[in-house]
């Protein structure tokens, strides 16, 4: 992916810290407190610009969600979106997967989404890829008991390491759609990335695993 360089981007992320939360280490185990009720919440990792979180936001009031970007020269985009609709259970974040522990208390999270994350196919960045197993381990720990990552993604090698790197883990798959678009899903809310990918009659993998069984 080519990221166009906004050099104001910072700049206007720090401008509004209502939505884009500047300090998420203090607000671990107390996001509650932020949204203000005890609603269940939803990540979205790899936000990008916007689209994903802030629909289902609007179709789940009842849901908080926060999205988390790497990028500001993306995640303003996705900021833009959240001023205009003034959405009250969506937050984000201008932050790294890799400390997703940093930002979250063990069991806090009740959903992850990974939308078409990179699926950086050379076996040396295996370690890069959101669903290589130290990535899992960090899900494992902010998810709820029954919690569970919901995947989207147009790339087949990707999709198939995916779902044996969750089943190795010992997440266990909950629902597998292999073509999406002519599955009997209802209510998908489309990615940017999905709507372009399905314009040009790519196939959209998708599937649902739920948290590792706890030893009792």
């Amino acid at each position: 992916m080519r990221l166009r360089n906004k050099p104001w981007a910072k700049d206007k992320i720090a401008a509004y810290p209502q939505y884009v939360i500047p300090d998420p280490e203090a607000r671990r185990g107390r996001w509650h407190e932020l949204f203000g009720n005890d609603r269940p919440i939803h990540i979205e990792i790899g936000t990008g610009k916007g689209k994903f979180i802030t629909e289902m936001a609007k179709l789940h009031p009842d849901v908080n969600f926060i999205g988390i970007e790497l990028y500001p020269s993306v995640l303003v985009s996705a900021l833009d979106k959240l001023i205009e609709s003034e959405l009250p259970n969506v937050r984000l974040l201008n932050a790294n997967a890799k400390d997703l522990t940093s930002f979250f208390a063990d069991g806090e999270i009740a959903r992850i989404y990974l939308n078409f994350s990179d699926p950086w196919p050379k076996k040396r960045h295996e370690k890069r890829r959101l669903t290589y197993r130290d990535f899992l381990a960090l899900y494992d720990r902010i998810l709820s008991a029954d919690g569970d990552i919901h995947l989207k993604t147009d790339n087949q090698s990707f999709f198939e390491y995916s779902l044996v790197s969750l089943s190795q883990y010992g997440f266990v798959l909950a629902a597998v759609q292999l073509d999406l678009h002519r599955s009997d899903i209802v209510g998908n809310v489309m990615t940017e990335y999905e709507e372009k990918f399905s314009a040009k009659g790519n196939r959209i993998y998708r599937c649902e695993a739920l948290r590792p069984p706890q030893q009792s």
